[in-house]
């Protein structure tokens, strides 16, 4: 298995993100960097109530404990914010969960075609719920 010098995950508010994280702190290099992404829709407010600010304190201390940066953005246009986040800062590898349905899929399709001269590799984690 490839080590990698920069992995970026991409993750939701669910505490199910943590698997994630932990297979990306594998592939990473030893000396390499981490980063961890949530982006937000323009018209949500993530720390509104007390469940988001949970969510965005347990996502940070997640992050920490495996040596990672985490990154909150407000776009509508997801896939692309993260594509650019990924090309400035050099990422080699995205990484994501596997969605309930199909909307991973065209997701993880929408990213591979704004990537598709970077060499940036996106491997999807696959849900441990799955069959």
């Amino acid at each position: 298995m490839s080590a990698y010098d920069s992995i970026l995950v991409c993750v939701t508010r669910q505490k199910a993100c943590e698997r994630l994280i932990r297979a990306a702190a594998e592939l990473k290099k030893e000396d390499g960097s981490l980063y961890v992404i949530h982006v937000t829709k323009e018209s949500w407010n993530f720390v509104d109530n007390a469940h988001d600010g949970e969510a965005l304190e347990y996502l940070f201390t997640l992050s920490k404990s495996y040596g990672a940066d985490l990154t909150i953005l407000n776009s509508d246009r997801i896939p692309e914010t993260i594509a650019q986040f990924a090309e400035h800062y050099g990422v080699q590898l995205i990484i994501i969960g596997e969605g309930p349905d199909d909307s991973r899929n065209s997701f993880k399709n929408r990213l591979l075609e704004l990537l598709s001269d970077t060499g940036i590799e996106i491997r999807v984690i696959p849900n441990p719920c799955s069959p």
